[in-house]
Parts: C-alpha cells; sequence; structure tokens
C-alpha cells in the first residue's frame, strides 16, 4: 500500500484533475486521476414539444427492437408511413400539459438531474473527489454515448450504470444496458462497467414506497376503499418468453401490501400505457378503474411503483386520462401518490444500491 501511495504521489495520480505517467515523455497527453463514476439512467424525454422534436423522440423510442420487437421490414412503413405522422401532435400536446415551462424541459429530465445532484452531495461527502456522479437518458438527452465518454474524460475507469427502473424488462433495463454497450463497442480504452441487478423487492424500497403511502393516506379526510398499484405495460407474451417484469410487480405490490398491513381486498395490482392491437398484461388500470367504480368503490389511490421519477405516464395519464376514467364511472375520490422522485427516502435508496454494487471500488 505505502508503495501504491508512493507511485500515486510521483505522479500526481492521487489528487483530482490530471497527472503526467512519471516514465512517459514530455509531450505524453496528461491522463486523469482514476475515479469511480456512477450513471444514473432514466427513460428519456423529448427535448420539445413540438412535432418535429416529438417525432425525433418518438422514431429513436419505437424504432428500437426491445420496446416493438416486430421485423422492420413489417413494422417501420408503420411507424414511420402513419404512426409518426399523426402521434407526435397528441403526444405533443400531453406534454405540454406536464411541461416544466421554467427550465423548458420534461418532469423526468427535471427530476432525474436532482437526484443525481442529491447522491452526488451524499458520495463526495463520503468518498471525496474519486467518485463522479452524472445521469443519462436511453432515449434522447443527455444521452447515454456522451455521459459515459464525459465520465472517461473526467478520469472514471470504473462505472456502475444504474437503471433507474426497480422491476426488470427487456424493454426498459435491458436496451438501457445495451445502449451503454454500445457505447464501450465504440471506444479504444474501455472503462469496466457493471450494471445494477432489479431492486423490486429491496427492503429499502419497499420501506420508502410504503412511507409515500403512509404519508398521503394520513393527508387525506377519507381514507381510500383501495389502492391500486398501476404498472407500465409490456405485451402479454413477453412473460412467456420469460420476462420476469409480471412476476416483479406482483411481488412488488406483495410486499408492500405486508409492509403496510394491508388486507388483500385492499390493494390491487394493474398495468397502463397499452399501446397498438396486441395483448398486454392485465387488468388495464383504465378500464379496472372504472370497473371498481362501477363495483361500489367510491374512493381510491393509484401508486406507480415501476416508476422512479414523475414523467407523462403519470402526471397526464394516471392524473389524467385514469382520474377521468374512475370519476366518470361513478367513482367520487380519486388520489395519486407521487413516485419517489428525488426525496430522502429515495436517494437513501440509491445510495445503498451504489455503494453495495460498487463493492470493492469505493
Amino acid at each position: 500500500m505505502e508503495r501504491e501511495t508512493a507511485m500515486l504521489e510521483r505522479t500526481g495520480m492521487d489528487h483530482p484533475g490530471r497527472g503526467r505517467l512519471e516514465h512517459a515523455p514530455a509531450d505524453h497527453p496528461a491522463i486523469a486521476s482514476a475515479k469511480v463514476g456512477v450513471l444514473l439512467v432514466n427513460l428519456g424525454t423529448p427535448g420539445g414539444t413540438d412535432y418535429w422534436s416529438m417525432r425525433r423522440y418518438l422514431a429513436e423510442f419505437l424504432s428500437d427492437r426491445r420496446v416493438i420487437d416486430y421485423p422492420p421490414w413489417r413494422w417501420q412503413p408503420i411507424l414511420q408511413l402513419i404512426i409518426l405522422t399523426k402521434r407526435p401532435f397528441t403526444s405533443g400536446a400531453n406534454y405540454r400539459r406536464v411541461w416544466n415551462e421554467a427550465l423548458d424541459e420534461g418532469p423526468l429530465l427535471t427530476t432525474t438531474r436532482s437526484q443525481a445532484d442529491k447522491l452526488r452531495q451524499r458520495l463526495e461527502a463520503k468518498h471525496g473527489a474519486r467518485v463522479v456522479v452524472d445521469f443519462c437518458m436511453r432515449y434522447g438527452n443527455p444521452s447515454t454515448d456522451a455521459a459515459i465518454r464525459r465520465l472517461q474524460a473526467r478520469g472514471c475507469d470504473r462505472i456502475l450504470f444504474l437503471p433507474l427502473y426497480p422491476q426488470y424488462s427487456g424493454a426498459a433495463t435491458a436496451t438501457a444496458n445495451d445502449h451503454a454497450f454500445r457505447t464501450l463497442m465504440k471506444m479504444k480504452w474501455q472503462p469496466a462497467i457493471r450494471t445494477t441487478p432489479a431492486y423490486y423487492d429491496h427492503p429499502a424500497y419497499i420501506a420508502a414506497l410504503a412511507a409515500s403511502v403512509t404519508r398521503v393516506y394520513g393527508d387525506l379526510e377519507r381514507r381510500p376503499d383501495l389502492l391500486v398499484t398501476s404498472y407500465h405495460g409490456v405485451p402479454q407474451r413477453y412473460l412467456t418468453e420469460g420476462d420476469p417484469y409480471h412476476c416483479q410487480c406482483q411481488k412488488t405490490s406483495r410486499l408492500l401490501r405486508e409492509k403496510l398491513g394491508f388486507s388483500p381486498g385492499e390493494m390491487v395490482v394493474t398495468f397502463q400505457s397499452r399501446f397498438g392491437p396486441e395483448e398486454w398484461l392485465q387488468p388495464y388500470t383504465v378500464e379496472e378503474v372504472a370497473r371498481l367504480a362501477r363495483g361500489g368503490a367510491r374512493c381510491i389511490a393509484v401508486l406507480a411503483p415501476a416508476f422512479s421519477s414523475d414523467c407523462l405516464e403519470t402526471l397526464e395519464e394516471i392524473d389524467g386520462e385514469i382520474r377521468d376514467s374512475f370519476l366518470e364511472a361513478g367513482g367520487e375520490e380519486f388520489s395519486y401518490i407521487p413516485c419517489l422522485n428525488d426525496s430522502a427516502a429515495h436517494i437513501d435508496l440509491i445510495e445503498t444500491i451504489v455503494e453495495t454494487e460498487a463493492a470493492g471500488w469505493l
């Protein structure tokens, strides 16, 4: 250890910034000090709500074979000639309802940046300049490619890649990892990289969800008849093809119900955001809340455990379309429970995951 420390001191590599190798020629490029990078990744957001910004974003998203796995010869004509001529208008209108006008960006970008900033403060307080925290998006900007190259330029020879998806799915976690690996394939000098596992049953995650439910319930004058846990949907066949997403969603809800002390009849598991004619995981949230209202439920609360940050699917779909479906079917009171976002409990969870998965590095 003393020998290694002495070598680092001679080369200047024990301090932040760049140093020159001891035996390198005078004109050798400076090399950044060795650091550990932590890269948070989320789904993505369009650069604006106008037609062309929405079209670029949707084209990237819906061309991903992990998301839509139909053969390109069959899918791309439908996407390019039909979907991308109409959907940018409707999606743009939806985004405008939740857009962060002050920063001119989507809410997912605002929250993910805040999560990274708060995590950076935590880790730098414990590990100093040896750790660098950044964030990126699978689709749109800041891109995964740019973020990995930025971390390497800052001296990160090891990167912990942390998809902010509690439950694993090929259409979310796997495609985020794929994109990181594609960047490595183009690099002459690759940093070592670790990807983190799903945390759908992590005790700190379940505790944070339970605390958020308890907090909202405590502020309501009337206790909800039911808690609906609404997860982003995927095609039903993904389950039969081996994707564990459905099972992990069910376990998250079961653990949450047990943590809250609710009876089985006080919680319902549903799936939202269906796309296309194919059968998706059921029951569909928008239909289930209407059925619950017709069946006598007058007061419900909805939580979206699969989302680490509030975004279009929670702020506009759940607190808009799904709320309307419940009220129009006879429901009286609808409460949306926000995502964990940049709450202290969520940053505690992310910090715990980083410390665990970066063991031996930090």
